[in-house]
């Protein structure tokens, strides 16, 4: 038997635990993809797969089992076109540590206009969905979809975001990408605040239509947030319902989990500016035009000359002073730390 060089056996012990590595994040997506934000996930952290949508059988689309990372917790997204008062559902089952199956997680109904509620239950020894997320108690690596579709709606995209909670902060504090810094993308600034009786909770909404018209397809905000409104949620924040709102508007659009604001800049250096989630105390953001939040989205425009991200806040009072810069450690720490580099990618669907 050949012996390898002593140099060869250490480099390949160094490498092991970084190739054997689990990713914090996957995006397993059936549908089209955009080229720019394909190439954009093959420079992230943050493996993005894609694959056509199954064949639609009797008003119901449903995978095979999908293997995935090691995750505990799971995001959808959905992309329905056409028959807006039309009721579209979908159900997530996992694969237990024990390899069988749990029982069909449902996330409410979605319509792009009426009535839409998400479904949320009791934590169970299965696991629980919280609004737009499901989190279990164990980690899984396989997971199954199954959609019911109206007549007179089309599914273009079925996205899903797999993450082990336990790694979110793994890639904080990367490295910059220099070439994406000094510059911004040229996205309408615009205020949640100038809308008194409600506009205090439409961040999420708010950035949608700020993301809507950088790509020339703009909405009011109040519009946006009505057609957003989640009544069993009573809010507008539900991610896969904002998402979901976008594709109504001729939009490919999915929420994602990114591992560090490198990931983002992979999106801004090919033109594409996201909607990001922050939470933090008082005192944690300096500069914001809020003291503290609970969970606040703003959307990530470019950076600064030191990498600073420079984003819209719709906080702001008015839509002029939106535009703010925070410090990138600072910022990255809040963002990962709250909903785990929560984003929307929102682009052209061609």
């Amino acid at each position: 038997m050949a012996v390898k060089p002593f140099w060869i056996t250490c480099a390949a012990l160094l490498l092991a635990p970084v190739a054997q590595a689990a990713p914090y994040a996957q995006q397993t997506s059936f549908g089209v993809p955009v080229a720019a934000v394909q190439a954009a996930q093959a420079q992230t952290g943050v493996a993005g797969t894609w694959q056509a949508l199954p064949a639609l059988q009797s008003g119901r689309l449903e995978s095979a089992p999908i293997t995935v990372a090691p995750f505990n917790e799971l995001i959808p997204s959905w992309n329905v076109l056409g028959a807006a008062d039309a009721a579209f559902t979908l159900e997530i089952r996992v694969r237990r540590p024990t390899g069988q199956w749990t029982p069909y997680f449902n996330f409410g109904v979605w319509r792009a206009a009426g009535k839409r509620l998400s479904a949320s239950g009791p934590q169970t020894a299965d696991g629980m969905v919280n609004t737009d997320t499901l989190t279990l108690p164990y980690r899984s690596t396989a997971f199954q979809y199954r959609a019911a579709v109206a007549a007179g709606q089309q599914v273009t995209l079925l996205s899903f975001n797999t993450s082990d909670t336990a790694l979110k902060l793994r890639e904080q504090g990367r490295a910059g990408q220099l070439q994406t810094w000094n510059k911004t993308l040229t996205v309408p600034g615009l205020s949640q605040m100038i809308y008194p009786g409600g506009g205090e909770v439409w961040c999420s909404p708010t950035s949608v239509s700020m993301l809507l018209g950088f790509w020339g397809k703009p909405v009011r905000v109040p519009d946006a947030a009505r057609a957003t409104y989640d009544s069993a949620y009573d809010g507008f924040g539900n991610w896969p319902f904002n998402t979901a709102y976008a594709a109504t508007q001729g939009m490919q659009a999915f929420v994602t989990r990114l591992g560090s604001l490198r990931d983002a800049e992979a999106f801004l250096q090919r033109g594409v500016p996201l909607a990001l989630s922050v939470r933090f105390r008082p005192g944690e953001l300096p500069g914001a035009p809020l003291s503290w939040s609970n969970g606040h989205l703003m959307v990530l425009i470019g950076f600064d000359a030191q990498g600073n991200p420079v984003v819209n806040d719709p906080a702001a009072k008015n839509d002029a002073g939106v535009r703010r810069t925070y410090p990138r450690a600072v910022f990255e720490r809040l963002w990962l730390n709250h909903a785990g580099g929560m984003t929307y990618v929102i682009t052209p669907r061609s």
